[in-house]
């Protein structure tokens, strides 16, 4: 088998468990690789060796053009400087400037930025609290490689959830610590008694933050945790990093699928890292 195109991030989706009386079982991710418009299927290459061999080209995931160097996840240099998926409030929400006249497209504002946002705790590393869009979950959930995720607030913008998320950080991280991601499923906890203590902590600086947004929805929410489990047969003892601008061609025994990496016998792989880039794959 050889598939070859332009690489995109992974597509995970999950596969609904079982559901017995009153328990929610976990549920079951599964992966396809994403190469231009064609995807396949990686849950059968889990235990087989593959190899990922980068040709040497680039190109531009928003205009398609041929680029030298990938700028912000598979952009050109010109949609990087230009494109509003590209800004800084992209990465830091909380520093949004639509209404300071000063964005960079008004449709993606639209789309993306004034649509009903969920703030959530997580567990991948260890706990820690994000953001998304609705329609993103569980996928959010999934690249991070989450093993419990729960909603606790819906807000009406991104840059109110932004402003959530920086006052929710100041007691648990934002961040995944991506290499104990990929050593070992992390130590189940109660998300319900997290956000209880979180709230309870914060209860003032959320109440003064819908004031300072009379006009948008700020809801707290009353839902279950969702819990996944990711096609892993082995997790590294020790992690190493694959490098395709270092190593063009690399090989391995594919022994799971964890966020957005490829775990091998040689070492793991960030494939969303190497959105852009024309890969060969083949098994």
């Amino acid at each position: 088998m050889e598939y070859k195109g332009i690489c995109h991030k992974m597509q995970a989706h999950t596969t609904p468990a079982d559901i017995q009386t009153n328990a929610t079982l976990p549920s079951h991710v599964e992966y396809k690789f994403v190469l231009d418009q064609f995807n396949t299927d990686l849950m059968h290459l889990i235990g087989e060796t593959i190899q990922l061999e980068w040709t040497g080209r680039i190109f531009c995931v928003s205009c398609g053009a041929k680029t030298p160097k990938s700028y912000s996840q598979g952009h050109c240099f010109k949609c990087f400087k230009t494109k509003a998926e590209c800004d800084m409030c992209i990465l830091k929400p909380e520093t949004c400037h639509y209404h300071l006249g000063t964005c960079r497209e008004e449709s993606f504002a639209q789309n993306i930025c004034f649509q009903p946002h969920i703030v959530y705790l997580a567990n991948s590393s260890a706990l820690k609290v994000g953001i998304t869009r609705i329609v993103n979950m569980p996928t959010r959930w999934l690249d991070q490689g989450a093993t419990q995720a729960l909603p606790i607030l819906k807000v009406g913008s991104r840059r109110l959830s932004g402003h959530v998320e920086i006052l929710l950080a100041e007691m648990i991280s934002d961040k995944t610590d991506w290499r104990k991601l990929l050593k070992g499923e992390a130590a189940p906890l109660d998300l319900i008694d997290e956000k209880n203590n979180l709230l309870d902590q914060f209860h003032f600086e959320l109440a003064s933050l819908s004031n300072e947004f009379p006009e948008e929805d700020f809801q707290f929410l009353d839902e279950t945790p969702h819990e996944f489990i990711y096609p892993v047969n082995v997790y590294p003892q020790k992690i190493s990093s694959h490098n395709l601008d270092k190593t063009a061609k690399i090989q391995g025994k594919l022994q799971g699928i964890k966020g957005q990496y490829l775990i091998m016998d040689t070492g793991v792989i960030n494939i969303r890292k190497y959105s852009g880039y024309e890969i060969i794959l083949s098994s």
